[in-house]
């Protein structure tokens, strides 16, 4: 077949066609370090913006702009954590209410009286997924879980509502948590508040007090995570339910 006829079966333009190159293959990702560096920000500081972020990364060492710190956060779906105003502050960086500790002074005796509740983010081949847990402190199971491309405050509440949903709530269950905005989001601790949890956070700068969960979360990458390399969400989703359940 002449290259005149495979242009007019093709319906594309004899420039087009010499220009296409079949062997041409999509090649890895250079950002992944990057991108894993500013998940890494990202998670410790829900509120900081492009700025900050590129900030404490040439902190770190890096050499970027913010303009590629922006595309970044783009795509790896992070610009929907926002700085948001609320009636109540304290000494938060996102505004939201702060509770106090409640979890280090007490003594457990049995099952749902102590939540404790954290993130952590999975690297996938070509992207990153965050992972929400909810652990029963006593018995170190996870009780509620939730696995997303996103940090907005539906990941957690997904985890919660798990939760909710395979345990029946104890008079005086505390839940236990960091500082994070999504934990301190006003569905999230009216979800709380109307199940009768009480609730208890980290105090500021202060990894000690969620060491349980952070524990845990510590396991789950070494021997699950780190052992695997997930192709996607899906395969993601698949084993580390196996892991988690």
């Amino acid at each position: 077949m002449t290259a005149t006829r495979m242009l007019e079966l093709g319906r594309v333009s004899r420039s087009s066609f010499y220009r296409f190159d079949a062997t041409a293959v999509p090649g890895p990702d250079t950002d992944m370090d990057l991108r894993d560096a500013i998940q890494r920000i990202a998670l410790e500081m829900p509120s900081y913006g492009r700025r900050r972020i590129t900030a404490q990364l040439r902190r770190q060492g890096w050499t970027v702009n913010p303009k590629k710190v922006h595309r970044l956060m783009r795509e790896d779906n992070l610009l929907c954590v926002r700085r948001r105003k609320f009636v109540v502050t304290t000494d938060s960086n996102h505004g939201r209410k702060i509770y106090p500790n409640m979890a280090r002074d007490m003594a457990l005796t049995g099952l749902d009286q102590l939540w404790v509740a954290d993130i952590t983010y999975i690297r996938l081949r070509e992207e990153f997924v965050f992972l929400a847990v909810i652990l029963d402190r006593f018995s170190r199971r996870v009780i509620g879980w939730e696995l997303d491309r996103t940090l907005e405050d539906s990941l957690t509440l997904a985890a919660l509502r798990m939760a909710l949903s395979r345990r029946a709530v104890q008079p005086g269950l505390v839940h236990h948590s960091d500082r994070g905005s999504q934990y301190a989001s006003n569905d999230y601790t009216k979800l709380l508040e109307n199940n009768g949890i009480e609730i208890s956070m980290s105090r500021k700068a202060n990894p000690w007090d969620n060491a349980a969960c952070e524990s845990f979360m510590k396991s789950l990458k070494s021997e699950e995570v780190y052992r695997n390399e997930y192709r996607d969400l899906a395969e993601a989703r698949s084993c580390i339910a196996t892991f988690l359940e």
